[in-house]
């Protein structure tokens, strides 16, 4: 196949740091890649995935994040590069919606953000004439008029990631600054427990500065270090040395990439049902789920958990040779006229405990 990948115009391909979709599309794009196919990504122009990229993209667009203009003017020219491809996987919000895209060329689309109403609006729309993935069922479960074609849960490439020992005696947080990850809460938990806890996070859009400046910071204390934003490799070290990952998010987050990252280093998740995590945590043998107010009493025992098994849970469910397959699996159905049948809606995965 010669398949057409579509990322946004704020982050390069692979990040360099923060960017759960731009990673994904990495991974896929390698993964086509070394499986015998041709690759085309539109995706900014100083991205360094090893795949041809689109001709005449822009470089990264960081100041634009998240405006319709930004995206706009990153589809047109994207669309532009892409003739002569057998499917396009389109991973932009506008994109699967643009008029002028090549004809007659099968489209699927990944909703990688919460489905609210105005999601589901755009997702109806896309859904008449292409195919919509979403990233978990509790995801989907949420847009029930949304015709989702095919759940495929994210997977990632465990070669460069080792397995910690566990032995740093401390708890670890990753995430964004913001209320709905959970950073609050973590703090508090590491205390309850009686835990050292470091913590990486974003911090670059404004709300996430102030909100860092006016919550967070007059909190930390001496329980706390506090080490930023980090790159790949300093970050698989923070998890895998760590007793066990929190992740007290406090909304239904479609689908966790940091969860996987965790668990690939060893190192069990302790952190609330909802969302996607019952999905991704099998609780009492990778972590352990329950309600904000139940984590810290988890925490010896998620220590405690094998941290191979961990590892292994990662390796059979959410490999990225697994999720390659999936997707190439979906266009080969798209491409050969069999539209897949609908993933059931109103079903729900419930905490695995």
């Amino acid at each position: 196949m010669r398949i057409g990948l579509v990322t946004g115009p704020w982050i390069q391909v692979p990040p360099a740091t923060y960017g759960g979709t731009e990673r994904v599309v990495d991974t896929l794009a390698r993964g086509f890649a070394a499986a015998g196919h041709e690759v085309l990504l539109a995706a900014p122009s100083d991205s360094t995935c090893p795949v041809q990229l689109v001709p005449g993209m822009r470089p990264t667009d960081y100041g634009g994040l998240g405006t319709t203009i930004s995206e706009l003017s990153h589809v047109v020219r994207a669309y532009e590069g892409l003739k002569g491809v057998d499917i396009i996987h389109d991973h932009t919000v506008a994109g699967p919606l643009y008029l002028h895209r090549p004809g007659g060329v099968p489209l699927a689309t990944t909703i990688h953000g919460p489905i609210h109403e105005q999601a589901a609006d755009i997702y109806r729309a896309v859904a008449r004439s292409g195919a919509v993935i979403a990233i978990s069922r509790d995801q989907a479960s949420h847009a029930p008029t949304v015709p989702v074609t095919r759940v495929i849960h994210h997977g990632m490439d465990l070669s460069a990631v080792p397995v910690g020992s566990g032995s740093g005696g401390y708890l670890c947080f990753v995430g964004r600054s913001c209320p709905d990850k959970g950073l609050v809460e973590a703090i508090a938990i590491a205390r309850q427990a009686g835990m050292h806890l470091k913590i990486a996070v974003k911090m670059r859009e404004p709300e996430e500065i102030r909100y860092f400046r006016d919550v967070i910071e007059p909190m930390l204390g001496p329980n706390e270090d506090f080490v930023g934003e980090v790159d790949d490799a300093t970050k698989y070290r923070l998890m895998g040395e760590a007793a066990a990952f929190l992740n007290p998010i406090q909304w239904s987050e479609p689908f966790g990439l940091v969860m996987i990252e965790a668990l690939a280093t060893g190192t069990p998740v302790v952190g609330t049902y909802i969302g996607s995590a019952p999905e991704i945590v099998k609780h009492g043998r990778t972590g352990f789920l329950g309600k904000t107010e139940e984590l810290a009493g988890f925490v010896p025992a998620a220590a405690a958990l094998d941290r191979a098994g961990c590892r292994k849970s990662v390796e059979d469910r959410f490999s990225a040779e697994r999720m390659v397959a999936e997707h190439l699996e979906l266009y080969s159905d798209l491409i050969e006229g069999r539209m897949p049948p609908g993933v059931p809606h109103g079903t729900r995965l419930h905490q695995n405990r």
